[in-house]
């Protein structure tokens, strides 16, 4: 990634392989009947190629969250 191509979180923050995060909105997870709720932690997340996702494993399921509705711990 160059330097004008960083990850951010909601606030700003640049985010990393491996940070903790948590959820600011209540998300319904497409294809499921899964709601995850305001609040969550999700632990160990992974960059991808898009700026604006990250990827994750909550519950043992892995999904990809947008990071404009996640803040760093």
């Amino acid at each position: 990634m160059t330097e004008t191509e960083c990850t951010k979180d909601s606030n700003g923050s640049t985010l990393q392989d491996g940070d903790s995060v948590k959820l600011i909105k209540d998300l319904k997870v497409k294809g499921s009947s899964l709601t995850l709720k305001r609040g969550t932690v999700v632990k160990k997340i992974r960059l991808t190629s898009n700026v604006e996702e990250v990827d994750c494993r909550i519950d043992g399921s892995s999904l990809v969250l947008k990071t404009c509705f996640l803040t760093k711990i």
